[in-house]
């Protein structure tokens, strides 16, 4: 039988314990059970990878403690730009959007393009002007207005700075990745981007390949993380690589690329993994990382710090 499953994040980074509360904690690990219980009951009832991440995923936009949908941070000029990527390793279908505004669940916009669209990856007002012709639902402006968040903008302002995935301010990424009772993978991510972007910055997460993969002969990664460096290592397809190529094991290739290909350039963050076989990896090199899973062998896992 197989052992399928749900792996999820809601981003890496600087998780400070001395600041991390305990009822902040709890928060934090109730909103990530709820998603990948949600996930992991689609998939035990029948439902595709490509769905369970899907509903996983709409979880945490809506959850304004990650930097995703509902909890999306501001970007230099005071507006909320939001990417997400979903792909189905049985196919190799995928679609994405990238700084698209207004959109309650940019990954539901995302698997509409993948389904319904010729394109892969749409972006900007057009994006949203696709999204209202697929009756999706939009958002007032106030709908994605948090107090904290526009103190982080204002604190990014005041330093004339963008925040980078992976310092202080910078609170999630999400994603999940998942493999079904029939053997399919599929990977997402969702993202608000980085605090205080300047024109029109898209990072890794709407970018196959790269921020988001899947593919039924090697595995499904959704990652998290400073995106200028994983655009540059093309993350995602590199641990599918190693394990197509070099005959590694999931473990083994995603270890090396997080731990050591990616700080060798300076890249700090991390990413979630499964494979064909249901093993799950979650490995990151900064202190922390938002994270849980739950399989059909009946192990589940959440947790903040390594």
């Amino acid at each position: 039988m197989i052992n399928f499953g749900i792996a999820i994040h809601g981003g890496a980074g600087i998780v400070s314990k001395t600041k991390m509360t305990k009822w902040k904690a709890e928060a934090y690990s109730q909103a990530l059970k709820r998603a990948y219980s949600v996930g992991f009951l689609t998939l035990k009832k029948g439902g595709s990878a490509v769905q369970a991440v899907k509903e996983a995923i709409i979880i945490l936009e809506d959850c304004p403690l990650f930097n995703a949908g509902k909890g999306s941070v501001y970007t230099n000029h005071g507006d909320i730009e939001m990417d997400a990527a979903i792909m189905d390793g049985k196919n190799m279908m995928a679609g994405a959007v990238a700084s698209v505004p207004f959109v309650k669940n940019p990954i539901v916009l995302a698997e509409t393009v993948m389904k319904k669209s010729k394109h892969v990856l749409i972006s900007g007002t057009k994006a949203l002007e696709y999204a209202k012709e697929q009756g999706l639902v939009i958002k007032e402006k106030e709908y994605f207005e948090e107090e904290e968040r526009y103190k982080q903008y204002k604190r990014a302002i005041s330093r004339d700075k963008v925040t980078l995935d992976h310092d202080d301010d910078k609170f999630g990424t999400v994603g999940a990745v998942a493999l079904d009772k029939k053997g399919n993978l599929s990977a997402g991510t969702s993202t608000g981007g980085m605090v205080n972007k300047k024109y029109g910055r898209i990072g890794d997460s709407p970018l196959i390949g790269i921020g988001t993969y899947a593919n039924n002969q090697t595995c499904a990664i959704s990652c998290t993380g400073h995106g200028e460096y994983f655009i540059r290592s093309v993350v995602a397809h590199e641990v599918s690589a190693r394990i197509l190529y070099k005959g590694q094991t999931l473990t083994q290739a995603s270890k090396e690329v997080i731990m050591e290909e990616l700080p060798g350039i300076g890249g700090r963050g991390g990413l979630i993994g499964i494979d064909k076989q249901g093993n799950i990896v979650m490995p990151f090199n900064t202190k922390g990382m938002y994270r849980g899973f739950k399989n059909s062998k009946e192990q589940e896992f959440v947790g903040i710090f390594s």
